[in-house]
This record gives structure tokens, sequence and C-alpha cells, in this order.
């Protein structure tokens, strides 16, 4: 295997920052970066606490709180090794064009890695939890539920860890995903079934195409950008490598910045919520009577929510002359799973339908759903979601526009109920990847920074790989696709290289795709053999 003789290739620092590279911490920073650390921790704790005393539940026993507790220092472990392994990334280019020291450059990308979490929308973390098999999300809180949760989240910290130890720039979301999808054909095949029976292969195959042309993107865009400037901007300044260690002139210096905090933005708001959508998964396997549900919805919108389920019922009920089947909450994840449709699908969904509609209008609004029917109410909203989301999207049942409004309102609903994510889970998961910026980057930065080209990267190259990396991922982010920060801009270097005429290191590129290649089947294996000794040991 090729890559080791990249991270033994590195040099100890770029040219001209060996006296910053070399810089350790002071203590000054070191006790900040512990308080912040434990402050984050006992937040979650406290957060965790108020949540469960605001039910009054009777705590008879600590066994699930401590499965919780590993299981969301694991997740937060994640987006910890996920900080300081894409952060370089973004400070990259800042760092050897002159415009941050290094030091504050990582601080800086650090906050608004914090901030990008904070403001992120959220449709992401759910879109990861669709790749998910669905027999494992109707039972998060079982034996197998908790075997899932830690054989993809420490597969994806080992490879992670793996790639940074080598000094190469791989996609944590390429990591994630492919743990995902080992853990779904593990369980597939541990139950006697197909491989890949055990996987949304659409909705795989939609984030594979992302993550696949993000860094098509980012080559081609970066390298017409740079050709763009160098049509329109004639300021010979942008186009030379810096000189010693003076900083680029102003403009230059605040347009490298900015886009690096574009950047540190975009990373946080996209991959912050990786590690939102496991932690609420987590939550609702272990917490249901918490965190099933959005218990805040108002009592208002939840009349409106019964109302529009018997609504929806009585219009699909006049779509099918099938009887409804004995057990439809069975047909549904039958067809969730097989995704092959039987001719009792839409009376079993209608049946579901007016089931969630009678739980939610006895009950008066969600906040008082109790606390031992909180699961089955969730699990029945979310077989009946994604029925809808499918049968949308295969075309099936054949509605008429009104009967198709119907069910897209009744399923808006139901989203708006059961994908929800509390601001505490945010601020750890921000904490967590804001800190882990600031760790271990070194690596990283030297392979964007001097291993792609042959040449110093000047400051027009590192503005437009930058730029189009920013715009990329907050596009993604807009459309609920995990894309890699670290592909995205790492063929943005490239692709300025090649632009400019620089020449690319045919060993670096080779080392990164052959990365780019194993982390997926890597992944898989990782995860999937860990999810069958998990599930042994359980």
């Amino acid at each position: 295997m090729a890559t080791p003789s990249l991270a033994s290739g590195l040099p100890s620092s770029g040219p001209g920052l060996s006296s910053q590279f070399g810089r350790k911490p002071g203590a000054l920073t070191m006790v900040i970066f512990f308080a912040v650390l434990a402050m984050g921790l006992l937040f979650t704790a406290y957060s965790l606490k108020q949540d469960v005393d605001d039910l009054g539940v009777v705590v008879l026993t600590w066994t699930p709180f401590l499965l919780l507790g590993v299981a969301l220092l694991i997740a937060l472990g994640f987006e910890f090794v996920n900080g300081f392994h894409d952060t370089a990334n973004a400070v990259a280019t800042v760092i050897y064009t002159h415009s941050l020291p290094p030091n504050f450059a990582v601080a800086w990308s650090g906050l608004f890695n914090f901030l990008g979490v904070l403001f992120s929308s959220g449709a992401v973390a759910f879109g990861i939890i669709a790749l998910l098999p669905v027999e494992l999300i109707l039972q998060v809180g079982s034996s197998a539920g908790f075997a899932m949760i830690f054989a993809l989240l420490i597969a994806a910290i080992i490879w992670n860890l793996g790639t940074w130890a080598l000094g190469l720039p791989a996609s944590s979301s390429h990591t994630l995903i492919g743990s995902i999808i080992g853990v779904g054909v593990a369980n597939a095949l541990m139950h006697g079934r197909d491989g890949t029976s055990g996987v949304d292969w659409a909705q795989a195959t939609k984030v594979g195409y992302s993550l696949l042309l993000s860094p098509l993107v980012g080559f081609v865009c970066a390298a017409l950008l740079l050709l763009a400037m160098r049509l329109f901007i004639k300021n010979r300044a942008l186009y030379k490598a810096p000189e010693g260690n003076a900083p680029p002139p102003l403009w230059i210096r605040g347009l490298l910045i900015l886009t690096c905090t574009g950047v540190s933005f975009a990373h946080g708001s996209n991959d912050g919520q990786k590690g939102m959508g496991l932690i609420m998964l987590i939550l609702v396997g272990t917490l249901p009577m918490a965190y099933a549900l959005n218990r805040t919805m108002p009592a208002d919108q939840s009349a409106q929510f019964a109302a529009v389920a018997e609504v929806t019922q009585q219009a699909l009920s006049r779509h099918s002359t099938q009887p409804a089947p004995a057990d439809p909450r069975l047909t549904l994840s039958e067809y969730i799973r097989d995704k092959k449709p039987s001719p009792d699908l839409v009376p079993a969904l209608a049946v579901m339908a007016g089931k969630i509609g009678i739980q939610v209008g006895g009950y008066g609004s969600l906040a008082k759903v109790p606390a031992e029917a909180m699961a089955n109410v969730r699990n029945d909203m979310y077989l009946t979601s994604e029925a809808i989301r499918l049968m949308d999207k295969d075309k099936i049942g054949n509605f008429d526009a009104d009967t198709q409004s119907k069910v897209q309102l009744f399923k808006q609903q139901i989203d708006n109920a059961t994908r929800f994510i509390p601001l505490w889970v945010k601020i750890a998961v921000a904490i967590a990847l804001g800190l882990g910026t600031m760790v271990g980057w070194k690596r990283i930065v030297i392979t964007v920074g001097e291993k792609i080209g042959k040449t110093h990267m000047t400051y027009a190259q590192g503005a437009s790989a930058e730029l189009v990396a920013m715009f990329t991922i907050g596009a993604a982010d807009v459309y609920g696709l995990p894309v890699s920060t670290t592909h995205v801009l790492s063929s943005g270097v490239a692709g300025s290289m090649t632009a400019n005429g620089s020449g690319l290191q045919m060993r670096t590129l080779r080392n990164l795709a052959l990365a780019w290649v194993l982390t997926l089947p890597a992944a898989i294996v990782l995860s999937g053999s860990l999810y069958w000794l998990f599930t042994q040991i359980f």
C-alpha cells in the first residue's frame, strides 16, 4: 500500500512556517481548551437531567443512562475527530498565504465551525438517518440498536484516525456513509436476507452522487475561476507566491480570510449535522419519553395535526377497494425494507393515518402523550412518513392532485413532530467540532499546502479553491446532501494548480485517490464486522 510513503515524506513544517508550526499552545490556551471541554460535557449532562426531570419520570435503573452516556461520548468523539481531521482544509490556504498566523487561523476556524453547527437546518441530519435499516431504527433502544450505533461510530473514528496519522485528507462524510452501509449489509446477512436489502440504495445512490461529483465540481470550478480571475483581474500580486513571511496586500488578505470563514461555517453546518442525527437516534432509543416526539409543539398545532390525519385517511380510503390488512404496521415495514408494494399498501397507509390522528387528537397535544406510549407513537409516525416518501418517489398509488397534496401535508406534519433537534444537542456538537479543529491540524495542512502542487500556493489559487468549496458545501447543505469538505477543497487546490500550470505531485494525488477509493469499502468492512461482534457481546 502506497499511503505510508506520504506520511514519511512529510516535512516537519511548510516553507517559511517552521517557527510558527513548531510553537506549542501556551498554558492559558490549554486551560481555556479543557475548561470549555469540561463545560460542554457538564452542560450536556445537565440538559439531559433537566429534560428527564421535567417529565417527572421515576428512575428505576441507571443502565439506560450508562449506555446513553457511552453512546453520546462516542458520538461527540466522532465530531471531535471530524473537527481536527477536516479543519485543515479550511485553514491551509490562509496559513500558506500568510494571511493569518497558524494558531489564530485554527481558532478562527473553530469559532465558525461552532457557529455553523448552531445555525444548521437539520436536513442533512435526517438524510443520514434515512440510510439506516428501518428495523434497527424502530428498535434503536434495543441491544441491536446500540450495536448499530457503536459499530458505525467506532468504525468511522478508526478510519479517520488512521488516515489522519498518514496525513491523508480523507473524507469524514465518505467514512460515515460507508459505516452506515456496512451495518445495513451485515444486519441483512445476519437475518438470512440478501445483503443488498439492508440499505436504502436509492438514498445511498443520491448521497453517493453528491460525494462523487463534489470533487469534480471542486476541481473544474476552481480551475475555471482562476482562469477567469486571470482574465479580469490584472493585479500581478494576486498570482505570485508569498515572499518570506510577509502578509498579502490587504484586499487579498481580506478575501482569503472571508473564504476561510465561509468554508469553516459551511463545514460546521454540513458535517455537524451528521453527529446531530446520530445523537438524536441515540436519545430516541434510550429516552423516548423525552425525545421521541417534539413536545414543544403547541396544542393548536396538535389539533390541526389530528384534523389533517383524519382528512388524509378519508382521501386514501377512496383510492382503494382492497380491505385493510390485519397488521398495517407490518405491511408498511415490509414495503420500506423490500421496496415491493403490495395491493394492501394504500389501505394500510390509510389505517395508519387514522391511528396517528386518533392518538394525537386523543391526547390533546404531543406533550401529553404518556411516557410509555411515546416510542410506539413515534414508530407509527416514522413508518408512515417513510412509506409516503418512498411511494411518492416510486409513483405508487396514482393519487389525484387533491389527495397527493393532503398526503404530503400529512407527511410534513409528521416530520415536524419527529424531526427536531434540541438546542443543547446543537451546542454539544458545536463544542465538540469547534474544539476538534484546534487539535492535530498540522499533518493535513502540510499535505494540502505543499504536497498537491509542485509550487508554492499563490493568493489566487488559495482564494479560488476556498470560494468554490464554500459555495459547493453551502449549496449541498441547502439541499440536505452530505458532501466532503476534504474532497471539495483538495480537488479545488489541484484544479487551481493545474489551471496555473504549476504542475501536480502525482504521488500525492495517487495516495489521495487511493484513500478516496478505499474509504468506502474499508468503512463497510470495519462497521459490518464490529456490528456482528457487538451483537454477539450484547
